[in-house]
């Protein structure tokens, strides 16, 4: 028998603390982008890279309330087919990040550990009892 493991209430605590993080992410860099910029790697001085980071910050508590949606309704699936679609925003900002050639080290391993936290998650949830 090859049933999946129950993790009872971890997956949906997880996902719930992934959706946290990134509402708080969100409503940093809406609220206070010139701080977010310097955590994200964007230039702080021009306002088009405020724009930008603003703009992230709305992606970023879009992102949190679909997490938290799907979470809340149990629809883990849906969630699995979320997460690996999510995949593309850090793969994307890793690229914009080395197109823009002003990034540290710190600012590529953040957006490499979002991609296998969303990978994992998914994997994760399309495994769960729940998804099928």
């Amino acid at each position: 028998m090859n049933k999946p493991a129950s993790f009872g209430k971890a997956l949906p605590m997880t996902i719930t603390l992934l959706a946290c993080m990134f509402a708080g992410l969100g409503a940093l860099f809406v609220l206070a982008p010139a701080t977010a910029a310097a955590f994200y790697g964007i230039d702080a001085g021009s306002s088009s890279g405020l724009f930008y980071v603003r703009a992230v910050g709305f992606r970023d508590l879009a992102l949190a309330t679909y997490l938290f949606g799907l979470t809340l309704t149990r629809q883990f699936r849906a969630l699995s087919i979320v997460m690996l679609s999510t995949l593309v925003i850090p793969v994307g900002d890793i690229l914009l990040l080395a197109v823009s050639g002003g990034a540290r080290p710190i600012h590529y391993l953040l957006h490499a550990a979002s991609f296998l936290c969303f990978a994992g998650l998914a994997w994760w949830a399309g495994r769960s009892e729940s998804a099928r």
